[in-house]
């Protein structure tokens, strides 16, 4: 502890502490991404990547998986580069917290709810339901909300709000066939974009009952929520089933398909790799009949499905909470906060971190980085 002689207090609304990290990773905490790279860390956060940079580079993923192994909590990494405990159990993170808490006579004070912040000369008035405190210095770490109301004890003391809007939602398409005879399928690397957009990811995509999600569509809700907010979750969705493959490449190999299997029914053999349920059903919609070989099947419909396989087109019209993740786009205007020290440049000795900043990061670990980091720089910066 840099300084054991502060007397902290954390004052929590609710009478569970930590209760994000217990749901999180289905129950696991992914407490990060095994991503050493600060440069390409940045790039998996639509909103702050600019001011992140600074950040991560005082307290970065591996020195967070370095302190979390310092405090005896072993973590492991999985194919896909999100960080968990060994333990796979996200009550060993809180027990890491909560035990250091008692260690250093940290007070935690839950049912608490701050009522008002003001600043009186140098020091802080904290009004509570349980009592009033007089800080000298005040983190605030109040996670993302999905109201401004939410943030009016940060707006009443002078900061600007930036509105929060959803990020990181799955695609509802309730009118298209795809959905309701395909839901369970996956491709491991398709493209998807917005029609109008230069927004595009590709990745894992996944049918489901409400229409697509997996790691490229949440990319995509993250980068395009403000997007996706402005035309009230209605737009047009390209999907590139074939991925890296173009059209044109697409048509070259159809015909050799068409020639070497001529007397073979299209529907029989599912070509690049594609789900054998949604290879028919993109043979299907693109008129292409059965009953015939590959021979007999024409230019016309080889073109159409040529056009399917790297160019569907489905309407969005809606959008789901992905799981029981909540992130949001929106919150303190990250111009009014040095990020040398997480101090707020408006109000002497006010520091904030994690999501109640305009911040925020895809699926994977990174919006915990995001608060362990910014939390780890104003512990380091808070002199009093």
């Amino acid at each position: 502890m840099k300084n054991p002689h502060y007397k902290i207090k954390i004052l929590e609304k609710t009478n569970k502490i930590l209760s994000k990290v217990k749901i999180s990773g289905g129950g696991r905490c992914n407490v990060t991404n095994h991503c050493f790279d600060n440069y390409e860390l940045i790039k998996n956060y639509p909103r702050g990547s600019k001011e992140l940079i600074q950040v991560f580079s005082k307290f970065s993923v591996e020195q967070t998986i370095n302190w979390f192994k310092q405090q005896g909590v072993i973590l492991k990494t999985e194919e896909d580069g999100r960080v968990f405990p060994y333990s796979n159990n996200s009550q060993t993170i809180i027990d890491c917290f909560i035990n250091l808490a008692i260690k250093y006579n940290i007070e935690i004070i839950t049912q608490c709810e701050v009522k008002s912040i003001t600043k009186n000369q140098n020091k802080f008035n904290v009004i509570t339901e349980k009592n009033n405190f007089e800080p000298d210095a005040l983190i605030v770490a109040l996670g993302g909300h999905n109201k401004v109301s939410a943030y009016k004890l940060i707006s009443d003391i002078g900061h600007t709000i930036d509105e929060p809007i959803p990020s990181l939602f799955t695609l509802n398409l309730p009118e298209e066939k795809i959905k309701k005879e395909l839901q369970g399928i996956s491709v491991k690397n398709a493209q998807i974009k917005i029609v109008n957009s230069k927004l595009s990811y590709n990745g894992p995509v996944l049918i489901t009952h409400w229409g697509f999600s997996g790691p490229a569509v949440l990319k995509l809700s993250a980068f395009a929520a403000e997007n996706f907010f402005n035309s009230n979750y209605k737009a047009g969705i390209i999907i590139n089933w074939v991925f890296p493959l173009k059209s044109t490449e697409i048509e070259i190999q159809l015909k050799s398909i068409q020639k070497e299997f001529h007397k073979s029914l299209p529907y029989t053999n599912p070509s690049f790799n594609l789900p054998k349920r949604l290879w028919e059903f993109l043979c299907l919609a693109s008129g292409i009949d059965n009953s015939k070989p590959w021979a007999e099947i024409s230019n016309k419909h080889l073109n159409k499905l040529s056009e399917n396989l790297t160019n569907s087109n489905y309407k969005m019209e809606g959008k789901t909470t992905f799981k029981e993740e909540f992130v949001t786009c929106g919150g303190v205007n990250l111009k009014e906060i040095d990020f040398k020290t997480m101090q707020s440049k408006l109000v002497p000795n006010l520091f904030f971190c994690g999501e109640v900043l305009n911040i925020d990061g895809i699926t994977g670990g990174f919006n915990f980085q995001n608060a362990w980091s910014t939390a780890w720089v104003c512990a380091q910066s808070c002199e009093i």
